[in-house]
């Protein structure tokens, strides 16, 4: 590491306290689905405090419904919108850089399984906690001032950076995928999932649907007068874990994926039904998470789902009279996998072992983020490196302090190496 390198990190360290309340602003901040702009204005006011120049990037969906990577939606898209700021180079012959970060989170509740309030962020024993304290708002800290840092320790880049913070990550990818479709894009880009220090070389594919099932209402006097609809859920369920267990077979596995236990999961994560404890219920629905391997398509994978289900619904006389519909929306996210002998990777990886002593790790991804979109649609090389979270999606998540630092240290040293550094 160099003299002006050294300055650089230096300068990443003083910038800790900033960091970390950045990222106690952010999680203070509710932004589930339908709530992110709160979040999304903290992210434009820092930018700008930190002297970028933010704009709005909506989700249009008339616009963006046009493009092969749109995932349809069942909710509007009114005034929901990302923040996106690029410091324009101050030279030239270097190489681009775009940090992408979401803002959106998934529900805290039950809010009773914390030990506190999940929006209430606390720093305890060099951990923060709080719901997206790890996936990902100190992340979006950590690369919003990785940034800011280079400027800050008196250097310009040879090559535009960009910060990207975007909303539906968690659900879709349209926030992503309005950016890049509005020309944002770049030679590498970094994602701080938080994975911990490790470099993404392979994510699998994801996709969501739901299935409605029609019953036939009864009183409960004589049930077998009518067709509960949550009963005949059941047999579906049991039918798609059926298919997950064919998915998972040993011969089907890439080997990118042979060590790893049950690789492909399908969750039940929504399901309803019913109006009254004494009435046959006469309809019912559950939604659903379903991943896939690399190299599978979203429409193969659908079709497959579709056939399972309907195979069941033949062997049952009430589901073969009505069968069940089958709606697919949000997710529809193929797999990728690429080498980590790539450029990006390896300035990366040389960045991590000059601060660390070793290589970083690989990982390989069981669920998916929105490298995706940048993989399939874009002109970079994208991978993940983040900070170490623990609980994630569940009660009491929080993120390591030093490993946020860790990584906007190393997120600064990628720009000094990657952009080129001009004084």
């Amino acid at each position: 590491m160099d003299i002006k390198e050294k300055r650089i990190i230096e300068v990443v360290n003083t910038l800790k306290d900033d960091i970390f309340d950045f990222t106690s602003r952010l999680v203070s901040k509710a932004s589930t689905l339908g709530n992110e702009t709160e979040a999304v204005c903290v992210m434009e006011e820092e930018l700008r405090k930190l002297s970028f120049e933010p704009v709005k990037i909506p989700i249009d969906a008339t616009e963006l419904s046009k493009h092969p990577g749109y995932a349809p939606v069942e909710w509007e898209y009114n005034n929901k919108e990302n923040v996106v700021a690029t410091r324009k180079a101050s030279g030239h012959g270097g190489r681009s850089a775009l940090f992408n970060g979401h803002l959106d989170v998934v529900s805290a509740e039950p809010s009773s399984f914390w030990a506190r309030d999940p929006f209430n962020p606390v720093i305890f024993d060099g951990w923060l906690y709080g719901r997206g304290a790890g996936d990902m708002k100190s992340g979006v800290a950590a690369m919003t001032y990785a940034a800011y840092a280079i400027e800050k320790s008196g250097f310009g880049l040879k090559a535009p950076v960009t910060i990207q913070g975007v909303i539906e990550e968690e659900c879709t990818g349209n926030g992503a995928l309005a950016c890049l479709n509005a020309g944002y894009d770049a030679d590498a880009i970094l994602i701080p999932e938080p994975w911990g220090p490790t470099i993404l070389t392979n994510q699998v594919g994801v996709l969501w649907f739901k299935v409605l099932v029609q019953g036939a209402a009864s009183h409960v006097q004589s049930t077998s007068s009518g067709a509960n609809a949550i009963e005949k859920c059941f047999l579906i369920i049991s039918a798609l874990r059926g298919f997950e267990d064919e998915l998972n077979k040993p011969e089907g596995i890439p080997k990118a994926y042979s060590t790893i236990p049950h690789p492909l999961n399908l969750n039940i994560g929504v399901i309803k039904g019913g109006d009254w404890p004494s009435t046959v219920p006469a309809s019912a629905e559950f939604h659903c998470r379903i991943s896939f391997f690399p190299g599978v398509s979203f429409d193969d994978m659908r079709q497959k789902i579709i056939q399972t289900i309907q195979k069941i619904a033949e062997k049952d006389t009430w589901l073969h009279k009505i069968p069940p519909k089958i709606e697919f929306y949000g997710f529809r996210s193929p797999g990728h996998s690429i080498s980590r002998d790539i450029p990006a990777l390896q300035t990366l990886n040389d960045c991590h072992k000059e601060l660390t002593g070793e290589d970083a790790k690989e990982y390989i991804s069981t669920c998916t983020t929105d490298l995706r979109v940048f993989h399939l649609f874009g002109k970079g090389q994208a991978t993940c490196y983040g900070p170490i979270a623990e609980n994630i999606h569940a009660a009491n998540e929080r993120v390591n302090l030093e490993s946020i630092i860790n990584v906007a240290e190393t997120y600064a040293l990628f720009l000094s190496r990657w952009c080129g550094l001009i004084e």
